[in-house]
């Protein structure tokens, strides 16, 4: 299933893994490791976040995306499922049919 992967890092912890080199390092790895189809970095609510967006196969892959960020960065992790366009189109008529009947 497709997910949206947010990762929120405090200020504190995310300073502290800038001030070690550490920070690059390890969105690198998780770039390469989860290959995600597109990466975005911004500031969301005055925390550094993280927004990949990835397939994720089985729910037991949980653990293997986020761990890595709770003890990394002490960082907020949400997995939240989200659809493209043509995933979208074709449900509509499935949640139409069962609104109509």
């Amino acid at each position: 299933m497709r997910m949206m992967l947010r990762v929120s890092i405090p200020a504190e912890e995310g300073n502290k893994a800038i001030k070690d080199g550490s920070m690059g390092k390890i969105i690198e790895q998780t770039l390469s490791d989860l290959k995600p189809e597109a990466a975005y970095f911004t500031a969301d609510g005055g925390w550094r976040t993280a927004y990949l967006f990835l397939e994720v196969k089985d729910s037991s892959d949980m653990p293997y995306v986020a761990e890595r960020f709770f003890f990394a960065f002490n960082a907020t992790v949400e997995l939240i499922p989200v659809m493209n366009v043509d995933e979208l189109q074709k449900g509509l008529p499935r949640a139409m049919a069962a609104l109509a009947g």
